[in-house]
């Protein structure tokens, strides 16, 4: 992304800012896997977001009106033995050089400037309790400042909570986050039509992550953007499987949630398909209920609707369909109002997505839902689950987990569905499996 987007972003946040306030973001940590190993080391999206910059040990701090400089970076120098073992550096002239920072520093020298730039500030901004070692660290330099206080130095008398003023401005995405974001989707949805045309009984659930992941790699997506939920038959009715390690079995269903991340952008699908290409009468029935679910939910989306409402249209689908096969009795209102639906689909039907797959922003304001705004993105994914034993229901009906997701942007005048190319009608899943 255009390093004139991120300038954009971090002026954005200063202007917000009153006279006389700083901000300062740290950058996740490394963690370790095992050992002296590390994961692949993936930046604080907060702080990446504001930055554009993804190495571990680093703190971004902003000052709006400082004269000597507003934006300043303190990174790691540059080290060419380090360099050789572990990659490139950009160093205190890169910094400032190609990630725009105003003036660099050493992030081993925060403990002699931070204090400093802290003097006489009002309000300090800062992401309290994300990283619990680094509160502490604010905690000193605070008190470093009270202990000066005779001297005419004043600390902070306000701490503020920068997670809420910087989500806000996440939760509205950019023209180029969206194009991102579309490109996010696009990997993802080759790398789902790999696995629904190559699937079939005998294989392994992992075998069929392994072809999602070699297609996301082909198209430049470096992962998947959360660990991949491959539920074959009984294990298509847990929400969050992940172990992804049983033989797919003739006749059963498999369902398919996950995504690409593409420079820092997630995409979020999910795909319920016959194993061996063909829809029982019983799959097919309860595929339908969630599908219709899915896009009465879809054809709420617009600007000043409020967020529930498109949640309230998938269940009423839902409810409807589940009395028509008995799974239900009783009237739709009674059952919606009772909640007996939960039994079968017991999560909400979307969440926010954009740089996290649950991303940032409130879905409250004042208690009341909040209103869709154009350039908002959230997925929609209503489901349905009947794990073998469920009470009150016909065996035939047992181990069918059917959940439909798909990305979606609110527009000016309605969405667009950034996943739509992806089939998802039993006709279109059924043609592309043969």
């Amino acid at each position: 992304m255009d390093k004139t987007e991120f300038h954009h972003r971090r002026q954005t946040l200063m202007q917000l800012m009153p006279e006389k306030s700083m901000a300062i973001l740290p950058t996740s940590p490394e963690r370790i896997r095992n050992r002296d190993i590390h994961y692949r080391y993936r930046p604080d999206s907060d702080f990446y977001y504001l930055t554009g910059f993804a190495e571990p040990d680093a703190l971004a701090v902003l000052i709006p009106g400082r004269e000597q400089g507003e934006y300043l970076l303190f990174c790691r120098e540059r080290d060419p033995e380090k360099e050789t073992w572990d990659g490139y550096r950009a160093g205190l002239e890169g910094a400032c050089e190609i990630y725009d920072a105003d003036d660099a520093f050493p992030i081993t020298d925060i403990d002699e400037i931070i204090p400093g730039l802290m003097e006489n500030c009002h309000r300090l901004y800062y992401p309290m309790g994300c990283y619990p070692d680094f509160d502490n660290k604010v905690v000193e330099w605070l008190n470093v400042l009270r202990h000066r206080a005779r001297q005419g130095i004043n600390a902070p008398t306000e701490i503020i909570t920068l997670d809420h003023v910087l989500h806000e401005m996440r939760l509205i995405k950019s023209d180029a986050e969206i194009d991102t974001m579309r490109k996010a989707s696009e990997i993802a949805v080759k790398a789902h039509e790999r696995i629904m045309k190559m699937c079939h009984a005998g294989l392994y659930e992992y075998q069929l992550e392994a072809e999602f992941l070699h297609e996301l790699m082909q198209h430049g997506s470096h992962s998947s953007s959360y660990p991949s939920i491959i539920g074959g038959g009984a294990n298509s009715c847990i929400l969050h499987y992940i172990d992804n390690k049983c033989e797919l079995q003739e006749g059963d269903l498999v369902l398919i949630d996950a995504g690409a991340e593409y420079d820092y952008y997630a995409s979020d699908i999910t795909r319920t398909f016959p194993i061996n290409g063909r829809f029982t009468p019983e799959q097919k029935a309860i595929y339908n209920i969630v599908l219709q679910a899915q896009l009465a939910a879809i054809d709420m989306i617009k600007p000043d609707v409020h967020w529930d409402e498109i949640h309230l249209a998938a269940v009423h689908t839902v409810v409807k369909g589940l009395l028509a096969l008995g799974l239900l009795a009783g009237s739709v209102d009674y059952n919606i109002e009772e909640k007996t639906y939960k039994k079968f689909f017991m999560h909400r039907t979307g969440h926010w997505i954009g740089m996290d797959v649950h991303d940032v922003g409130d879905y409250k304001i004042d208690e009341e839902w909040r209103i869709l705004e154009p350039n908002m993105v959230m997925t929609v994914e209503p489901g349905i689950y009947i794990p073998a034993g469920t009470e009150g229901v016909d065996k035939k009906w047992w181990n069918i987990g059917v959940r439909i997701e798909d990305n979606v942007v609110v527009t000016e005048t309605g969405h667009e569905v950034l996943t739509a190319a992806l089939p998802k009608t039993v006709a279109e899943i059924e043609a592309l499996m043969s």
